[in-house]
């Protein structure tokens, strides 16, 4: 099994925050030194204090749903090497200017196919269960992965509180668009709002997450603040971020890169190392913060959480429905 107990995670492996903060203390120092130029070039030059430390602390529980025996990812890569493409295409975009956006107040709507519509704000979300930490594998549809500990409850557990109807067959996922805020919104042929979707077996899976922070404190709003859904057995664009609105509809809804490039990003997108993005092959990875030197790693079929969801898929052919 892939999934463990927690307390396999060494300490060790856990980078805190004030391991991070020290270390974007030496970046600033460095850079005004005019040493260490490389590193402060690329961190100094996109740390926003307001971004990274304007958190609070969630106090989640350990959860057995969590991968272990790998490394964590670092928070400075977390923070700032993101796709969010609201602010922009780049990977340091988000981190320059999602400080802007606003979290407070926040709710989200639930629409659809439903006993009744329903709006919740962000702190009645964040107490509807106890939180918990679950480290999972993300896997970007662009060959590159991270290991993050996020801190959520399974969406199986916010779904039950929406009331579904018995013939809502998929959960659509909207989220926000501030004009004024995200200046991505303005750059490339999009359709706003982003939307993404999941079929509501997937949804109901133990693994899905509604995410509201990691390491241990609410999520940086380049990482998708206030709320966002992880799927970990996906590729990282069907999790969706800062999410708004939440509708259960019959038909397989539309979804931003579905509609934008079908040829390339299939509503599934499970992690198949055997289907190749026309573009580039999807066999192997390359983990952010590692050496670029080190040997690129295999991808897993679905991004190693087969044991958990392989058979949702059962009958399904996964090169086709890809």
């Amino acid at each position: 099994m892939l999934i463990r107990k927690p307390n396999d995670i060494p300490s060790s492996e856990i980078t805190s925050k004030s391991a991070y903060l020290n270390r974007r203390a030496f970046m600033t120092a460095a850079a005004a030194a005019g040493v260490g130029v490389f590193a402060a070039g690329r961190m100094g030059g996109i740390l926003d204090p307001k971004i990274v430390e304007a958190s609070t602390q969630l106090n989640p529980v350990k959860s057995p749903l969590t991968t272990t025996g790998e490394t964590l990812t670092s928070l400075a890569d977390i923070t700032h090497y993101n796709n969010f493409y609201e602010f922009g295409p780049d990977k340091g975009d988000p981190a320059r200017y999602a400080g802007k956006m606003q979290t407070t107040p926040w709710t989200v709507s639930v629409e659809g196919l439903v006993k009744k519509p329903k709006t919740f704000d962000i702190d009645t979300l964040l107490k509807l269960r106890p939180q918990e930490e679950r480290v999972y594998r993300h896997r970007c549809v662009e060959a590159w992965s991270m290991v993050i500990p996020w801190v959520g409850y399974s969406l199986s557990e916010f779904i039950k509180e929406c009331e579904p109807l018995g013939n809502a067959k998929y959960v659509q996922f909207l989220s926000a668009v501030q004009k004024k805020n995200m200046p991505g919104l303005g750059v490339g042929n999009y359709n706003w709002p982003y939307s993404e979707g999941l079929r509501m077996d997937e949804a109901m899976n133990p693994l899905a997450l509604l995410t509201f922070g990691l390491y241990g404190e609410t999520l940086p709003n380049q990482d998708g603040a206030p709320i966002r859904v992880v799927v970990p057995w996906k590729y990282g664009f069907k999790s969706a971020k800062s999410i708004v609105t939440v509708k259960f509809v019959e038909k397989q809804p539309h979804t931003t890169w579905n509609d934008q490039a079908p040829d390339e990003y299939g509503f599934y997108s499970n992690v198949n190392p055997e289907v190749d993005h026309p573009r580039w092959s999807q066999k192997t990875e390359r983990r952010i913060g590692e050496s670029l030197f080190k040997q690129r790693r295999t991808t897993l079929m679905f991004n190693g959480y087969g044991d958990q969801v392989a058979s949702l898929y059962a009958g399904m052919n996964l090169k086709r429905n890809y």
